[in-house]
């Protein structure tokens, strides 16, 4: 039996997930001249809405960045199932969630009250590997990094993978629910950033740089794929 399909629903981790994406690295594309990533949130959609978000936005990988990869709200976004369903529509599919979640493992990413300090795991051996492999698939294909919510503002999508992406030189874009292609610096203005806050954003260098919300680990059946 796949170790995805365990009866305790083990998370299929990046080791055995990357054959489709050496499929992708090995071919002959030229990169891009202009970087671009596109982020995305499942939230309850149906999944022939989502896939149509997808295929408006032309993209060919979703890179899946939750820690835990299945929902307590929304089970066609478990792993597997969802696997599927992107297969089905010629999409590939590449858990980085180990490398890249929002709930990362050990202790010293945490403050007192559990919100994750992005500038350590930033600083991370197993982000930065993550990272790497992200930015080569950036470079030559059309990229939506997955997670959970629909609005991106206050996700680690954003909060944490984005900042770092654009501080490299790669413009990001979240594909909204509606179907708009909204650009980080629309979204920053939305949610009120100014553009000295805007620059320290893409800098990177921001005081108290951490989840917004706390983020306390709980045992595996409570968890959510929120982050």
């Amino acid at each position: 039996m796949p170790a995805d399909l365990s009866p305790h629903r083990e998370i299929v981790h990046t080791e055995l997930m990357l054959d489709s994406w050496r499929i992708v690295e090995m071919d002959n594309s030229p990169e891009t001249t202009a970087p671009n990533v596109l982020t995305i949130g499942h939230s309850d959609h149906p999944i022939e809405h989502f896939l149509n978000l997808l295929r408006t936005s032309s993209v060919e990988v979703v890179v899946d960045t939750r820690s835990y990869p299945y929902s307590n709200f929304a089970p066609q976004y478990d792993q597997q199932p969802f696997k599927e369903a992107l297969a089905k529509s010629n999409l590939q599919y590449l858990y980085l969630g180990r490398e890249l979640g929002g709930r990362p493992d050990g202790e010293q990413y945490y403050d007192a009250e559990g919100r994750v300090l992005y500038n350590r795991v930033a600083d991370s051996d197993i982000f930065r590997q993550g990272l790497t492999r992200l930015e080569s698939g950036i470079r030559k294909f059309r990229v939506a990094l997955l997670c959970a919510e629909e609005n991106p503002a206050q996700c680690h999508r954003r909060l944490l993978i984005s900042r770092v992406l654009i501080k490299r030189g790669i413009a990001v874009d979240h594909i909204r629910g509606d179907g708009r292609l909204q650009s980080e610096a629309e979204l920053a203005r939305e949610v009120g950033q100014n553009d000295d806050q805007l620059l320290l954003f893409q800098e990177a260098e921001a005081p108290e740089w951490k989840s917004i919300p706390s983020v306390l680990r709980k045992k595996r059946q409570g968890n959510s794929s929120a982050y």
